[in-house]
């Protein structure tokens, strides 16, 4: 196996998010179910549902690319795999990954249907309520794999949320076997129950196949894997099924159980939870880069929830504070 050019690459949905602030009759009137990620599926829906919005905080996203974005501010070097359309929202989200330092070489695609977008109402506790609308990032094709970058990264990251649409998902399929065939490893998180709802079989097909190294999950995603309420017994059962999993637990902290050794870390303290946005896709990027630094299980979760601690102290699913300093400060 030949040296890693990257440490994480990734493939997710490429995505523009919308943020603004809401109140919870709001979320109740419109019928979303609060914290959670709905999908729009036309265009004139997402039209509508953006004309109600309140002054907004445009920026590039989707869960995927929100990781590798940690990454890069973290020092790793990372790729990122995602189909955008050959429209404004398409030339903002390339520009903005590829300024923070993240290779992205997939081509624009012409025509309907547009960008990505997601737009997410951030309610007084911080709980974010998301409503995508996926565009042209549910047309990511095999051919647009880049197969060598693939097989460079030392861990490809998968996302969940990208595993509905049928196209990308045939290429992820693809990217799983590029990337074991190189030797790496292979990282996969669940995203949301609705994900698991849809596509709990083939999840748990990839998982007794031995496809995924790294899984990452919280706790009502490991429940509705595993067709459980015991959250133990389900942790349990995911373990014998990976060699390591990962789950978050907001404000109690994250597990890790590895080799059938648990290790668990307790949440950062925050002085206030403003914007939950992004928080699983930036303890992602913590433990991914302590990852592939080689670092412990423990010092990889305590990494993941020093960069979830500083996402929702802000707007917004990209950290705003230099994430090298303030890891060498915290963990060193």
């Amino acid at each position: 196996m030949t040296d890693a050019s990257h440490d994480v690459v990734a493939i997710g949905n490429a995505i523009v998010d919308v943020l603004a602030q809401a109140e919870d009759t709001f979320i109740a009137d419109e019928g979303m179910n609060k914290g959670s990620m709905q999908l729009i599926f036309s265009a004139e829906d997402a039209d509508a549902l953006y004309a109600k919005m309140g002054p907004g905080h445009e920026i590039s996203g989707g869960s995927a690319a929100n990781t590798v974005a940690g990454i890069a501010a973290l020092g790793g070097k990372c790729g990122f795999i995602g189909q955008v359309a050959d429209d404004e929202l398409g030339q903002i989200f390339a520009h903005d990954i590829r300024a923070v330092g993240i290779d992205y070489t997939t081509e624009a695609r012409p025509g309907d249907p547009t960008t990505a977008r997601c737009m997410i109402f951030v309610t007084p506790d911080g709980q974010r309520t998301m409503n995508t609308f996926l565009g042209a990032s549910q047309y990511l094709p095999e051919t647009a794999l880049d197969r060598d970058l693939i097989a460079g990264g030392a861990i490809l990251y998968l996302e969940g949320y990208l595993w509905d649409p049928e196209e990308p998902r045939r290429a992820m399929r693809t990217a799983i076997e590029v990337s074991r065939k190189a030797g790496r490893r292979v990282a996969f998180t669940l995203s949301d129950v609705f994900c698991i709802e849809r596509h709990g079989d083939d999840f748990r097909k990839l998982l007794s196949d031995g496809l995924i190294d790294i899984l990452f999950a919280n706790e009502n995603e490991i429940l509705a894997l595993c067709q459980t309420d015991d959250l133990d017994a389900a942790i349990d059962r995911a373990a014998k099924e990976v060699p390591l999993l990962v789950v978050t637990r907001s404000e109690k902290g994250a597990l890790a159980v590895k080799d059938g050794e648990r290790v668990t870390v307790a949440a950062e303290p925050v002085d206030k939870v403003v914007d939950t946005t992004g928080a699983g896709d930036l303890f992602a990027a913590g433990f991914l880069h302590g990852q592939a630094q080689g670092r412990s299980v423990k010092d990889s979760l305590r990494m993941g929830a020093i960069c979830a601690a500083e996402v929702i102290s802000h707007y917004g699913a990209r950290p705003e504070v230099d994430l090298k300093k303030l890891m060498a400060e915290k963990v060193g």
